[in-house]
């Protein structure tokens, strides 16, 4: 993986894994209703969770790649595709849904992991970063290398609902401020997509 590749890769896991979507809407009512502390190990759960999702699907679709290598670049623009619609989304989203006070506790490990294998923000974040970003050459070694560092990137940027829960929640809903974040996420998912589209031959 090119050193461009991997920059535009760490841009694309950190606006997806700190932009509003079920865990994070779920990590910014734990932190609020019982702290961080309390909260870690959902944190934890989310990240290490959805590590192993993007893993397994990574080597599942590794070794129909391997039979035909024509479809790796079908997948790869079909992902930039889908992924300029889900900027176009995130630009036009609106204020996260309140925090529910009425949890009696927070999730436990086991459950943050399991909640990710039917999270679909977490499918369509796992197969973008498998289709899109993920080289051919050297495809398995590639895969380990995105889930670990979805994983590192992933866990402070959802930590950030948890620590910051209730005034995040708060300038959210700030029309203006929630415009210019929303904005500025989508500019940024975009921007990740540039080596993609020109860089054909680091497929």
């Amino acid at each position: 993986m090119t050193a461009e590749l991997l920059l535009a890769f760490i841009t694309f896991a950190f606006v997806t894994s700190i932009t509003p979507g079920p865990n994070n809407m779920m990590l910014l009512a734990s932190g609020v209703n019982f702290g961080v502390r309390r909260s870690i190990p959902h944190m934890l759960g989310i990240s290490l969770g959805f590590m192993l999702l993007v893993a397994a699907v990574g080597l599942g679709l590794g070794q129909i790649f391997e039979q035909v290598p024509l479809l790796h670049r079908v997948l790869r623009y079909a992902g930039a595709a889908y992924l300029l619609y889900l900027a176009w989304k995130i630009a036009r989203s609106g204020a996260p849904q309140s925090a529910d006070n009425s949890a009696a506790k927070p999730f436990t490990f086991l459950q943050a992991a399991a909640f990710q294998w039917v999270n679909p923000k977490a499918w369509i974040m796992a197969i973008g970063a498998i289709t899109t970003y993920t080289p051919h050459e050297g495809f398995f070694t590639n895969v380990l290398l995105i889930a670990a560092l979805f994983a590192l990137v992933n866990c402070p940027s959802v930590g950030i609902w948890t620590v910051a829960g209730s005034l995040l929640r708060h300038w959210l809903d700030n029309p203006r401020a929630l415009q210019l974040f929303n904005i500025t996420m989508a500019v940024l998912l975009v921007a990740s997509l540039y080596p993609i589209l020109v860089d054909s031959g680091s497929f």
